[in-house]
């Protein structure tokens, strides 16, 4: 069977904690492979909030998700808190790539990797849109 493998990038440059609600348990008794693809979503958003920007007015456009890679390591249970890493690169005319690093907050044990590709989108015209400048600005690409 093969797998995919990430590439992480090297750096960082924000990251959210997020605690680990019973909700969030499957019958296995630890965090559903659902409930990661969650979590990282809410990392997300607290990304682009943390830069003044949501999913709906990213500097002018909206956002939607292209793919998505999950690469799943260890497990969270009820009472851990999950550290999300976040970060953007990979900048085309139309999108962009979001890279996650999970891990357990208490000792730093790497939980699960990820990678979502984002697209601009126009949900008025329900057109792909370009990258604005402003985000390219923020982003330093």
């Amino acid at each position: 069977m093969s797998s995919t493998k990430l590439d992480l990038p090297k750096e960082f440059n924000f990251h959210v904690s997020i605690p680990v609600r019973i909700t969030d348990i499957n019958y296995g008794g630890h965090v559903g492979n659902d409930t990661v693809l969650t979590l990282l979503h809410e990392a997300r958003m607290k990304f682009l909030y943390h830069y003044e920007f949501s999913e709906m007015n990213f500097g002018g456009v909206g956002l939607i998700m292209r793919d998505v890679t999950i690469e799943f390591k260890k497990e969270l249970f009820y009472g851990d808190s999950a550290r999300v890493y976040v970060t953007v690169t990979n900048f085309s005319l139309v999108g962009f790539d979001v890279f996650y690093k999970m891990v357990k907050n208490e000792d730093e044990m790497q939980v699960a990797i990820a990678k979502t590709g984002m697209v601009c989108y126009d949900y008025n015209t329900k057109k792909i849109a370009s990258v604005p400048i402003t985000i390219l600005q923020t982003f330093n690409h």
